[in-house]
């Protein structure tokens, strides 16, 4: 065998281990960005169960509490705004992650202004749903914490060497964050 058939051979070997790492770096982001499709489909899931389940709780809060009308009005214009979020196909998850934030600090006040109402508290229907709630809430902030490691994943594959490459050949864009706006991160203040 010639220097030539194994300089041929040596350069046919580095092509080959090039494609294949090119074609396991393409695999690896297309995986990470079916994950942060994924992660945030199962964050839209847990919204749209929690926004479904906003009109039995302002329903049973409104028959103790009639003269709440502004709270029942934030909490139903707050669903609303989460719902035109979720359906819109233009939100980023920014913006879904902005009204929906509205809507957790109107079901706090919500909650804030049963805490008024003895009877509302020992009311079973009052009770059942508000564990309910609960119970989304907690699967929303798992969702929201799996789709942006997810996210974190497909970001810095993108923006490391050498998947960069890979992923600017072939157009990946990072993912967005679901983050509450800093506007959001203050706590509600209920006042009767």
């Amino acid at each position: 065998m010639g220097v030539g058939a194994i300089v041929a051979l040596v350069v046919l070997a580095v092509v080959v281990i090039v494609l294949v790492w090119a074609v396991m770096a393409y695999n690896r982001l297309v995986t990470l960005r079916n994950r942060v499709e994924n992660g945030y489909s199962q964050i839209d899931v847990q919204l749209k169960r929690r926004t479904d389940l906003v009109p039995n709780l302002i329903e049973t809060v409104k028959g103790y509490a009639t003269h709440e009308s502004q709270v029942f009005q934030n909490v139903t214009e707050a669903r609303a705004e989460a719902m035109k979020a979720a359906d819109s196909v233009s939100a980023t998850p920014a913006d879904r992650a902005q009204a929906e934030s509205a809507l957790t600090n109107a079901l706090l006040a919500l909650k804030a202004t049963a805490e008024a109402y003895p009877d509302l508290k020992a009311n079973q229907n009052f009770l059942q749903l508000q564990d309910q709630l609960s119970d989304l809430e907690q699967k929303i902030a798992y969702a929201r914490q799996f789709y942006n490691d997810v996210v974190q994943k497909l970001n810095t594959a993108i923006q490391t060497f050498p998947s960069n490459v890979i992923a600017g050949m072939f157009h990946f864009a990072p993912g967005q964050y679901f983050q509450v706006a800093e506007a959001d991160r203050q706590v509600p203040q209920v006042k009767f």
